[in-house]
């Protein structure tokens, strides 16, 4: 307690916030793969899946837009408790009889939790810029590499507990046990965050949401299909694949992704021992080629259909780590960018692309695998991840 006693105010602030980041994205990771595994289990197909998150992806990209200018002007604090709040909100509706669990019902609960997630997000990565010390731009990378790997660490812990709880304890008591937990956490959040974190010294303009840097811009668009790359076989394609096709149980499924997040977000905050503390779009350029390269070797592989289980168990841990680096460069790199009287809307407008490859992935990934099979949305990721080398090649070298 003294060590903690013992620290700045800009310290503690970022801890309060990891800890608010951390506990929503271990709801947030758990609630995608309930939703996943027992819809697939009462018999929706993938595309059907699929589109329970359409609406969650789609007003992730509309609140990183207008939520990057709500937090300049009343305070990062504030965006993150209505955050937190939403996704109460969101988890509540999931808790009526089964009989009105509908897909426009689900599909509505999954809309307020993506607002929720991405206000939650750009609150705490654009408050990272506004309580780093004077004269400690050599910590940013450290800082931002160690909330985005902790955050996924987490976030795989929740997929297993998701696939796990569905099983153990059913799909209503799972939420009723996050939904009251998270509750704590938002009642915390409102009395120890401080009201002015991240608030701009003028009032921006609606008009203003829009990045005028070329490099924000540039950024944004190689986010876009690099998250896009992710999804279209990560999100609905894979989970459902192992299920059908593999003969995977929800635990296995659900194990299998909660490691391969806690491995991805454990590489996430080592990132800077890997390619250093300072990094240009240079880097963005040559970890993205790489991954290019290790995705289409991927899909040849398993387009031979030589052990195959082998074959996506290795190949998916290695595209995670290099993956992991990839998105932590990026998470640096849009902050080291950012304008510091604006940081949020920039951020949220950088995380607006994310959404937006994020919401083109998930369709995809159910459409593809519903029409052409697994293979599709591998060749598919494939294709995303060279148009995002493509955009990095314009950043600064």
């Amino acid at each position: 307690m003294k060590a903690l006693a013992s620290l700045s105010t800009e310290i503690k602030q970022y801890l309060i916030i990891t800890g608010n980041y951390w506990a929503f994205t271990l709801t947030d990771g758990a609630l995608r793969m309930l939703v996943v595994l027992y819809f697939h289990q009462l018999g929706y197909s993938p595309l059907a899946i699929a589109m329970l998150f359409l609406f969650y992806e789609f007003f992730g990209v509309v609140t990183n837009l207008l939520g990057g200018w709500l937090g300049a002007r009343v305070g990062l604090n504030r965006t993150m408790n209505i955050g937190l709040a939403l996704q109460i909100v969101s988890l509540a509706m999931l808790l009526v009889p089964m009989a009105y669990l509908t897909v426009a019902w689900v599909m509505a609960a999954q809309a307020l939790s993506g607002v929720a997630k991405d206000l939650n997000k750009m609150s705490a990565k654009s408050a990272i810029k506004a309580l780093l010390p004077k004269n400690a731009e050599h910590k940013l990378f450290t800082w931002v590499a160690a909330l985005t790997g902790s955050k996924n660490a987490l976030k795989g812990i929740g997929f297993f507990l998701g696939g796990a709880s569905l099983s153990w304890v059913g799909f209503s008591n799972t939420i009723l046990i996050m939904a009251a937990s998270l509750t704590v956490v938002w009642l915390c959040s409102i009395k120890l965050l401080k009201s002015e974190i991240g608030k701009s010294s003028s009032k921006p303009k609606f008009t203003e949401i829009l990045s005028k840097s070329s490099a924000v811009n540039w950024l944004s668009a190689a986010r876009l299909f690099l998250f896009g790359a992710r999804d279209v076989w990560f999100v609905v394609a894979l989970p459902v694949f192992l299920s059908a096709t593999l003969g995977w149980s929800h635990e296995s499924v659900g194990v299998f992704f909660a490691t391969w997040i806690i491995g991805y977000g454990a590489i996430q905050s080592q990132a800077q021992r890997i390619i250093g503390l300072t990094p240009t779009g240079k880097a963005a350029v040559i970890w993205c080629a790489i991954l290019t390269v290790l995705t289409l070797l991927l899909t040849a592989a398993v387009y031979s259909d030589y052990q195959l289980q082998i074959t996506i168990v290795v190949g998916l841990l290695i595209f995670g780590a290099v993956f992991a680096i990839n998105s932590s460069l990026h998470s640096y790199l849009i902050v080291h960018y950012a304008n510091s009287d604006r940081v949020s809307m920039d951020v949220g407008f950088y995380y607006m692309a994310n959404a937006m490859g994020r919401l083109l992935g998930t369709v995809l990934s159910g459409v593809l695998y519903q029409q052409s099979g697994f293979i599709a949305c591998l060749a598919a990721s494939a294709a995303f991840l060279f148009l995002s080398t493509i955009f990095s090649l314009k950043l600064d070298r």
